[in-house]
């Protein structure tokens, strides 16, 4: 009889929690499915060559747990109850020792325990739970985030067009290629996790370097999309393992060497994805392991752009109409002013609109804690290089792949190939008026919620300059509170920028991370000029 994921022939099982010591069974199958009476998910023990009804040991899921004991075993636990007539009903714990044949067989037993027991938390599709209820998951990530935007984020991810919207990115496909390619060191002969797998495009890479089995962990329904492009990839596939389900919930037979994931939302953290990875990390990968992306950062400046504020500030005009329809409509004009402004842009712009160097807050992925993303505070500090109207806080990031053979970097700054993450500004609806050399100073502070992302909380100050100005004070401060779950997504070609005469000569920051790694870990890169600028995108 072969063997399948959900049935496991020639298996030795003991039940450990007896009175008396009873002798292994070998010989056994080891099933998994549905029981007949309550067709709740159950592992049946069945010994070999006796009546199905005194040789079965039946283990409900709903209340079961593994342990691996060895290479080849594993201890069930699960509780039961015995009820005698005119005696209290007891409650107690059963153990039973399963030995499979081969490790192979063993880590395939792991995974059907664990993709069964999840049809006790999450019921089959379109299944009706006793009385309409719902049994609740008790997962981490379930009592952080709201039921209804779990919903609607697992069902975004799990449509191909959405993932096809990610892969025709090719600075983003192309790079993580690139990273793990140039890496193969760090694959061969590994185990991989891929975080959040999607359509499984990291998992067939890792198994491309050469990955001795990888783990395609996926929520969504994308995993059964992922599962049949793996399946049509034999020469790959047979070295990875679709897994359906949450990080913060599912088990693997193994510890990962490695784990891969692309956990990056707009501004980095948007979909609070960074902490199912961190999590993954501390779930599954072992010592001295190795994360794909090793560490993030995310970048900030002021930039002065008249043509986007004038833009934001236009589209309230309709609140001030005094006569529509008869109707006063000013009452509400400050509030849909405001409205607008709380949306964060997302668009690709100039880089020359930046009128400072950039500042950058580091994420290291391998060290911090999930806590650590829950809130983020970050000082700002800039130096105006020309005089102008600052209009708010541009911010962009990009990522680490710290290999052991090439250390590659996938950013989204201005000024570098377009991604689908584009970048993100956040415009103050009252900008600030700064003169060349004046501080500005503020705070970028950062507060996830339960919709899955993040409110932003932007104050930017402008410093007292010239004469007295060592003695400190703030000549204007402005604020701004924004929802980085609803940005404005402004798609369309840059505005062009004239360079004015008297800014020819300035200094410009090289978004583009560049250099060795001590550079990248202090912050340093070479500045360019205006003119090199103009000449490399063919102005002069």
């Amino acid at each position: 009889m072969a063997s399948s994921p959900d049935l496991f022939p020639n298996v030795a099982f003991s039940d450990v929690s007896a009175a008396a010591a009873v002798p292994a069974a070998e010989g056994a199958t080891a099933a998994f499915g549905l029981g007949a009476a309550t067709g709740a998910p159950r592992l049946s023990l069945v010994k070999a060559g006796k009546a199905e009804a005194e040789s079965t040991v039946e283990i409900d899921l709903a209340d079961a747990q593994v342990f691996k004991l060895g290479p080849r075993e594993w201890l069930c636990v699960c509780d039961e109850s015995e009820a005698k007539a005119g005696v209290e009903e007891k409650l107690f714990s059963r153990a039973v020792k399963v030995v499979l044949r081969t490790e192979a067989e063993s880590k395939a037993f792991s995974l059907a325990f664990q993709r069964w027991k999840h049809q006790v938390i999450s019921g089959k599709a379109g299944e009706r739970l006793e009385n309409g209820s719902i049994i609740a998951s008790k997962s981490k990530f379930d009592t952080k985030i709201e039921a209804s935007s779990a919903k609607m984020y697992f069902h975004y991810y799990g449509q191909l067009l959405h993932q096809q919207n990610m892969l025709q990115d090719f600075v983003r496909t192309g790079t993580y290629y690139a990273a793990v390619m140039e890496n193969r060191s760090d694959f061969e002969g590994r185990v991989v996790v891929d975080v959040g797998a999607g359509s499984g495009i990291l998992s067939l890479f890792a198994a491309q370097a050469g990955a001795r089995h990888v783990y395609a962990v996926e929520a969504s329904e994308m995993a059964e999309h992922a599962q049949r492009l793996i399946s049509g990839n034999p020469s790959l596939g047979q070295r990875i393992t679709v897994i359906k389900g949450k990080v913060e919930e599912v088990e693997l037979p193994e510890k990962a060497d490695i784990l891969i994931s692309e956990p990056m939302g707009t501004l980095l953290i948007n979909e609070r994805m960074l902490e199912s990875y961190v999590i993954a990390r501390d779930r599954f990968l072992a010592p001295d392991g190795k994360m794909f992306p090793t560490t993030g950062r995310i970048h900030m400046a002021p930039f002065s752009d008249e043509y986007l504020y004038v833009e934001m500030a236009n589209k309230a005009l309709f609140w001030q109409q005094h006569n529509f329809f008869g109707v006063d409509l000013t009452p509400l004009h400050g509030s849909a002013f405001q409205g607008y402004f709380s949306q964060p842009v997302v668009d690709a712009f100039d880089p020359r609109l930046l009128i400072s160097q950039p500042i950058y807050h580091t994420l290291d992925f391998t060290s911090m804690k999930e806590e650590d993303l829950y809130e983020i505070d970050i000082p700002l500090s800039f130096v105006a290089s020309v005089g102008t109207r600052v209009h708010g806080l541009a911010c962009w990031f990009d990522v680490l792949f710290n290999g052991s053979t090439v250390q590659r970097w996938l950013t989204t700054a201005p000024g570098s190939p377009t991604t689908h993450w584009y970048q993100l500004r956040c415009v103050l609806s009252q900008p600030l008026y700064v003169m060349a050399g004046q501080e500005i100073t503020g705070r970028l502070h950062l507060v996830a919620h339960s919709s899955q992302s993040y409110t932003i909380y932007l104050t930017m100050s402008a410093k007292m300059w010239g004469v007295g100005a060592e003695q400190g004070g703030i000549l204007q401060t402005s604020t701004g509170k924004l929802e980085l779950k609803e940005p404005y997504y402004r798609l369309s070609q840059p505005q062009s920028y004239m360079v004015p005469q008297d800014q020819q000569q300035q200094q410009l920051p090289s978004l583009q991370p560049q250099g060795s790694e001590q550079q990248m870990q202090e912050g340093l890169s070479p500045g360019i000029t205006i003119d090199q600028v103009d000449q490399d995108c063919g102005l002069n």
